[in-house]
């Protein structure tokens, strides 16, 4: 006789679907957030926490976040700035996300990452058809969180792609990642279509080293298909033009610009981290830091740049947090990356745990892409995912 799930079930798998759906659009988060603590309370999930936390990867979460809160006593009240500090704490939801999945609710995660995923790819498909503008408007996701998801998706299906027994299903894989390459070589995101390219090489070094002859192959052809993508894209010429451009405003000692601003940040950042390497400046006060050292440091060179672009973060994930708290943020990001990987490589996806970590690390480097506010979810709904069907492989 067929049971249907309790309510406790049902809201559960509930909370699961909305937090895979609710996170493109930022404003739901708090909302999806706690429903999928509740949900984690409800299944026992504080009987559970111990286990979770023999996890690299959630150790490493909870070593960042903590650093940062003891960061606080020596850096931001709660009620100043702008806080974007915070967005560092959505990597516990990992925390509840992994330890709720079991064979009977993945399918429902799959489910609605799957239908997220390919809603808020055909919304900015259609923008970018429709009337020319990059990212989505509907979701206020800008091109480069745009240009991320695609980068994402088109390294999953690659890393997917590496571990299929099927010809078919893996050759569809690979061209769906082309197909994502494509679209991403029309929005503005420069270091992240690199980033995807390098990983999505990697990926295909790995899978068949052994075999260089088919790596060559597949090199050939990736290469063939990004210089088509880029003679194709108006978008990719312009942001090559705009790079020259860069660089010649920089020979005449002009820093606004995208490049010369990157360069001003990451040049005060490290000078910040230098003078206080063990502490930081402390959670929250990078920001204010900057705009208050510009005035004096190199004489005044940089005391302009807030004119030109309202000072956010250092567009670099490694001077960020090493100016919230110094290097032991840093190593507590190199034990992150470390972490990320281990949690592929056990449940038997290296290579796509090379791909993935490889593209968050490229990525880090010139934006800080631990806050981007939909990247961090979605990456940790995947690597939940990835943990939990291994989990459930070896309970068979």
């Amino acid at each position: 006789m067929r049971t249907f799930p309790s309510w406790q079930e049902l809201f559960i798998r509930f909370a699961l679907v909305f937090v895979c759906i609710a996170f493109w659009r930022g404003e739901l988060n708090i909302y999806a957030f706690s429903l999928l603590v509740i949900a984690w309370l409800i299944d026992g999930g504080l009987r559970r926490l111990y286990q979770v936390l023999k996890l690299p990867l959630v150790q490493a979460i909870v070593l960042l976040c903590a650093l940062l809160l003891i960061g606080l006593s020596w850096g931001e009240l709660p009620d100043n700035g702008r806080m974007k500090w915070l967005k560092y704490f959505i990597l516990l939801i990992l925390i509840p996300l992994y330890s709720l999945l079991n064979k009977a609710r993945m399918p429902w995660v799959i489910g609605g990452l799957v239908a997220g995923y390919l809603t808020v790819l055909g919304l900015g498909i259609y923008q970018w058809l429709a009337t020319g503008e990059q990212g989505i408007a509907l979701l206020k996701m800008s091109y480069l969180s745009f240009s991320a998801m695609l980068g994402a998706g088109a390294i999953v299906a690659v890393g997917l792609a590496c571990v299929s027994r099927s010809a078919v299903t893996g050759g569809a894989l690979w061209i769906a990642a082309l197909a994502l390459i494509f679209i991403q070589f029309h929005q503005s995101g420069r270091i992240l279509l690199l980033a995807t390219l390098i990983a999505i090489v990697l990926q295909a070094y790995l899978r068949f080293r052994i075999d260089i002859r088919k790596f060559a192959g597949i090199f050939i052809a990736l290469s063939l298909a990004a210089g088509i993508f880029a003679y194709s894209s108006p978008v990719f010429k312009e942001r090559l033009l705009l790079a020259k451009s860069d660089i010649a405003s920089l020979q005449q000692g002009h820093y606004n610009s995208s490049l010369g601003y990157r360069l001003a940040m990451w040049d005060v950042g490290v000078h910040a981290i230098a003078e206080r390497p063990l502490t930081g400046y402390g959670t929250g006060v990078p920001e204010r830091y900057f705009e208050m050292a510009i005035q004096t440091y190199k004489g005044g060179l940089y005391k302009d740049l807030p004119a030109f672009q309202k000072t956010s973060h250092y567009h670099n994930d490694w001077i960020e947090i090493g100016m919230h708290v110094g290097i032991p943020g840093m190593l507590a990001l190199l034990f992150l990356y470390w972490g990320w990987y281990q949690a592929f490589k056990r449940s038997g996806l290296s290579i796509l745990g090379a791909g993935l970590v490889t593209y968050i690390v490229l990525a880090g480097m010139t934006d800080a892409f631990l806050i981007f506010s939909r990247m961090p979810v979605l990456l940790l709904a995947v690597t939940a995912f990835a943990m939990s069907s291994h989990k459930q492989n070896n309970r068979i």
